[in-house]
């Protein structure tokens, strides 16, 4: 089931962006919107002087005006450039750092999700989320919101100097202004949800792509990169689809704007002709009135690309919101009990379990793993086994019946605390880019060089590092594509091994080594598993011999358990897989 709410865009989102992005920036915003004043109302001073240049300069010949109108035309610019300076460096950097900021919350927040949220959601979805939907928020922090408010400004102030000039000429180019903003406002409510769902698109777009590229190998073995090239070229064909939409709507608002401001100059044009044939209006009165109607109109067509950008930084908003929204696993308010150390008796008592409501996985499963013991689990494939382990990990809940850990229900026992105590070597052995070093310090990374070098020679890792010549610093590639199965499932029990875990799942941990290194590595597991409560699942039943229990499971139940003579000697579920196996 998918862990994730479905929610539409709403007032909540601008009420989420409000208070946890503008209020706390409400200083810097604060200094935006006072350099933006300043900005625009030196920008307003140059409508005015050119009034004055061609109604009392030019007209009476004044030279002296002439000098100190300059100086002030002169003054007006410095302070916009410095102003409009001013703004991106403190706003537009203050926008990449909330984008960085952001980026970080949500990949911290996905990072502590369930893994069951993993299983139902692609990585590159994921990595879109992180990376794509924050982008927009910096037309909200940056210099738009400030020059949305800016242009508001202007445009009332602007307004009031219009009217103050001609209050006819005005009202007439008020009509075409306010039908350009309805058709504005009704074309961004339509574009919203199309920005959300190009996200979403993109998101799909971007985990197919990062999954064939991960599979590079199986692509190119199968002959299938025409199909995975197709399967691509629809997905972009999907994204090209939506933004034409948005192109589409964003272009009619365009082309309204400039057919209705077409049609109010038109009319200013006769309009201001008459009047000053009719000697009811000067030149310079008709020369301002054209400039601060351009710092009138400007700003609107300028807030309808802004509100464009807004509107879709407030869909990302929706989606990263979205995420975040998710509960983490360690929030259940039932985890309160930290663990200050671990005996290590696991006791799973009537524990059940479905992926899916109804279709049970295990089914009532209870048998107690004492303290240093190793118990292993056998089936066929789809038995159970991995997620008797997985739950055995945490990674999982039961559905219904407890697993407890020294007594304590593992359920209220907060996964830090307890995870600091496991280390695993899971089916799919998974490697970081990096050096073979690094991939075994990642369960402790401040171990010393001594405490390697025991964890490397008890894995037998250096069978195979002696003979690279960076030994242990040799660099592997992504997912450790440049060492063999074997070399990497040593490189991975060598990490377990270091982490010094009190308790130990080992899936599949043998599946890939050869029959030498199989020896090697049951040698130095048999020695270090002393004192460790182990899992162990393997389909090789020759690597379990020497377990305490062996826990048969089919059809998500315990058929069998005992030790191997025991269970070899019952002729029963047990003895047939390994008879079977022997004869293989």
């Amino acid at each position: 089931m998918r862990n994730k709410p479905k929610k539409k865009a709403s007032l909540g989102t601008v009420t989420y962006a409000f208070k946890n992005i503008i209020w706390p920036r409400r200083k810097l915003l604060s200094l935006g919107l006072v350099l933006i004043l300043f900005n625009r109302a030196s920008g307003l001073i140059l409508p005015y002087s050119s009034k004055i240049l061609m109604d009392q300069v030019i007209k009476e010949r004044d030279a002296e005006l002439l000098k100190l109108l300059l100086v002030v035309v002169g003054i007006a610019i410095l302070v916009q450039s410095a102003t409009s300076f001013f703004l991106t460096k403190l706003l537009s950097v203050e926008a990449q750092h909330l984008i960085s900021l952001l980026r970080a919350k949500v990949q911290k927040h996905i990072i502590y999700l369930p893994i069951r949220f993993f299983d139902n959601t692609k990585s590159g979805e994921l990595v879109s989320r992180v990376m794509s939907d924050v982008e927009g928020v910096r037309n909200l922090v940056g210099t738009g919101l400030v020059q949305m408010f800016g242009g508001v400004l202007t445009a009332i102030a602007s307004l009031v100097l219009l009217l103050n000039i001609n209050a006819l000429m005005t009202l007439y180019t008020l009509l075409p202004l306010v039908a350009f903003a309805l058709i504005s406002l009704k074309a961004f409510a339509y574009i919203r949800p199309i920005f959300r769902e190009r996200g979403k698109i993109n998101a799909e777009v971007t985990g197919r792509l990062t999954e064939s590229l991960g599979g590079i190998r199986v692509i190119k073995g199968f002959n299938a990169e025409k199909q995975e090239v197709n399967v691509f070229e629809k997905g972009v064909a999907r994204i090209f689809d939506n933004v034409r939409k948005s192109l589409t709507t964003t272009s009619l608002v365009t082309s309204a704007a400039t057919l209705l401001l077409g049609l109010a100059s038109l009319g200013i044009m006769g309009l201001g002709a008459s009047m000053i044939l009719q000697g009811k209006m000067t030149i310079g009165d008709f020369f301002a009135f054209t400039l601060y109607l351009g710092f009138l109109v400007a700003p609107i067509v300028q807030m309808g690309n802004i509100g464009s950008q807004i509107t879709e930084a407030f869909a990302g908003l929706d989606r990263t919101e979205e995420i975040l929204n998710v509960a983490q696993e360690d929030d259940d308010p039932a985890r309160t009990n930290k663990l200050d150390g671990i005996t290590g008796d696991i006791v799973f008592q009537d524990v059940s379990f479905a992926y899916e409501k109804g279709n049970e996985v295990l089914k009532n499963v209870s048998f107690e793993a004492p303290p240093g013991s190793v118990t292993a689990l056998v089936g066929s494939s789809g038995s159970g086994k991995t997620t008797i382990a997985g739950l055995a990990a945490s990674f999982l809940q039961p559905s219904s019946g407890t697993v407890k850990l020294d007594g304590q229900d593992l359920a209220t026992v907060t996964l830090n605390s307890y995870r600091s105590n496991l280390g695993v070597v899971l089916q799919d052995d998974f490697l970081y880019e990096g050096t073979i070093r690094e991939n075994i310090l990642f369960g402790k990374p401040d171990a010393t060089e001594e405490q390697v070098l025991a964890a490397v020679a008890a894995a037998h890792v250096q069978e195979f590092t002696d003979r690279f010549d960076d030994g242990l610093d040799t660099l592997i590639g992504e997912r450790g594509v440049k060492l063999s199965g074997g070399q990497r499932q040593r490189v991975a029990i060598a990490r377990a091994l270091l982490a010094d875990p009190g308790i130990l799942i080992l899936d599949e941990a043998t599946s890939n080594l050869d029959t030498e290194s199989e020896l090697f590595i049951q040698e130095s597991l048999t020695k270090l598993m002393q004192g460790r409560t182990t899992f162990v699942i393997a389909h090789r039943l020759s690597t379990i011999r020497q377990a305490d229990q062996i826990l048969v499971i089919e059809a998500g139940e315990i058929v069998e358990r005992g030790k191997h003579e025991d269970l070899i000697a019952k002729e029963g579920r047990y003895h047939q897989l390994y008879t079977y196996q022997a004869r293989i």
